[in-house]
């Protein structure tokens, strides 16, 4: 989703983590049975292992050589245009930045940045691509953010309503702090209802899928997982259940469209490469084809967002912006999120194969069993390798993989091998995925090792844990721009995996490509028996 991190209220110890379940509307909890785990399918080979050691701590080095920034941004329109095909088609995102560290023999290279002419003007960037080098994009002393969500463009405003929102704001506007306490307010003030509501909406989504296997003989899941994210988002951020309004289920549909008109650019819809290039890469859609329906998106935000519009007054939002501001975190950023790094989770998981599912189902359920049948925040702090798959899916695969960030000043970034000297003015981008699987921080970096961060040793890595625009150890604030709603998003992570293998031993999956994340196609699902 989007080419930065994910922007959404913040729930960092405001959840209660013991609540009676008699109530469904003022529980953060619910009760579940405990089914014994079943026999399950036959074993691939597994990606989980015995903790494994982070790597030695590095001995003090020397200072590290300067050397000039390599690369270069080639003629202008040929130099982007090239670059563009490269990076779309001729090699794919992964070959474009690999054979460019190969050929540079750096991590650190001047290259261009789709979507590049005619809708980006200045698509020359610096990339960093190691995990020592990454960070500086979150240090907000050196780096202004502004306008820079999406990158080297941003898209036309009268697509949220003829407003900068939320992540196109530098902390140092005096908006992103209303802003940003404004979607901490949405939070805080709905905790109780996100994990009751979270089974609800997600109970109903395995009651589909169970319904397609037993018809089809297998169930896609994207499309469910859609309807039941934003079924979840609207009925526990907004007390309304989206299917009982004028909008019924055509919510995610029409974020969908919506979605699409600002982020075409840097897609790949599978279209032929020529006619792709040009309508998609080259102009802008036109804002006005979708306005209708942004439009009902935007009604059903304004007429269910009562007391928090009351709220933006206070802070000095007007309503206006700040239902913009509403529909944008929860439409673009979380329900965003949820489309693309669940099925990215269930995808790892999925092909961990048997014995992770095994012992997922066994840590989870012999916790909830001693939590009197009910799922809480401190009952899932018991599960270490339940928080572990998480994290690990979030450092394999994270749903953003892109941030830019502009220098402040002239100023000197590392990398593990030199040192670059930058001047101000010029954009940084770093492309996440390289800095999160950086060989020199984590061993075998490029697997899945389910149980990474489990201990001491596996918590330390934690900070190398890049999501959220941040540190998994810090935390957001009015004056960062980590995503308010980290905790948020690691919470309804978690909730899914629980929600999953109470339910279920074991499920097989066949993995496909989509534009945003994987298009994952169940092919079992193995019930916990009674």
């Amino acid at each position: 989703m989007a080419s930065t991190s994910l922007s959404l209220p913040s729930l960092k110890l405001q959840f209660p983590s013991h609540k009676s379940s008699s109530s469904r509307k003022n529980s953060s909890s619910h009760r579940v049975s405990i089914r014994p785990i079943q026999a399950s399918v036959s074993e691939r080979p597994p990606y989980i292992s015995s903790p494994s050691p982070s790597p030695s701590p590095p001995v003090k080095q020397a200072k590290l050589p300067t050397r000039k920034v390599p690369g270069d941004y080639g003629l202008p329109l040929v130099g982007p245009w090239k670059d563009r095909l490269d990076y779309f088609y001729n090699q794919g995102k992964n070959e474009f930045f690999k054979s460019r560290i190969q050929k540079h023999q750096s991590t650190v290279f001047r290259t261009n940045m789709p979507p590049g002419p005619f809708i980006s003007f200045n698509p020359n960037v610096v990339v960093l691509l190691d995990g020592k080098s990454f960070p500086i994009l979150f240090d907000v002393s050196k780096v202004e953010k502004k306008d820079l969500f999406t990158g080297t463009f941003m898209p036309s405003t009268d697509l949220t309503g003829g407003y900068r929102v939320l992540s196109y704001l530098d902390p140092s506007e005096p908006n992103h702090a209303k802003l940003k306490k404004l979607m901490f307010y949405l939070l805080s003030s709905r905790r109780n209802e996100v994990i009751p509501e979270f089974h609800n909406s997600y109970s109903e989504l395995f009651e589909t899928l169970e319904n397609e296997l037993s018809t089809k003989g297998k169930a896609r899941l994207n499309a469910a997982n859609d309807q039941a994210a934003f079924n979840f988002l609207a009925r526990s951020l907004y007390g309304i259940n989206p299917q009982d309004t004028k909008l019924g289920t055509d919510g995610p549909k029409l974020i969908g469209k919506w979605v699409l008109f600002q982020l075409h650019p840097l897609l790949i819809l599978g279209l032929p490469k020529v006619l792709e290039d040009l309508v998609m890469h080259t102009f802008r859609l036109p804002p006005a084809l979708v306005k209708k329906d942004y439009q009902r998106l935007y009604n059903f935000f304004y007429e269910n967002s009562t007391s928090v519009l009351d709220e933006a007054e206070k802070i000095g939002i007007s309503r206006e912006e700040a239902c913009h501001n509403l529909l944008f975190a929860t439409c673009f950023n979380s329900f965003g999120g949820i489309k693309i790094f669940f099925p990215n989770m269930l995808k790892w998981i999925g092909r961990a194969g048997a014995k992770l599912h095994s012992q997922l189902a066994q840590e989870i359920r012999s916790v909830i069993s001693s939590n009197s049948g009910k799922v809480t925040m401190a009952a899932m702090e018991k599960m270490p390798l339940m928080k572990s798959v998480v994290y690990e899916s979030l450092r394999i695969e994270p749903p953003v993989a892109s941030q830019y960030g502009r220098a402040k000043h002239d100023m000197v970034i590392e990398s593990h091998d030199a040192s670059f000297e930058i001047k101000e003015g010029e954009l940084l981008y770093g492309f996440q995925p390289f800095a999160t699987k950086d060989p020199k921080i984590f061993d075998r970096s490029e697997e899945f090792v389910a149980d990474r961060f489990i201990g001491e040793e596996g918590e330390k890595l934690l900070k190398h844990v890049l999501w959220s625009n941040g540190s998994e150890t810090e935390n957001p604030s009015i004056n960062n721009k980590q995503c308010a709603g980290k905790d948020f998003v690691v919470l309804v992570s978690r909730l899914l995996l629980v929600e999953l293998f109470l339910r279920y031993d074991s499920f097989e999956i066949e993995v496909g490509a989509s534009p945003l994340g994987a298009a994952i196609t169940l092919t079992s699902l193995r019930r916990a028996s009674f």
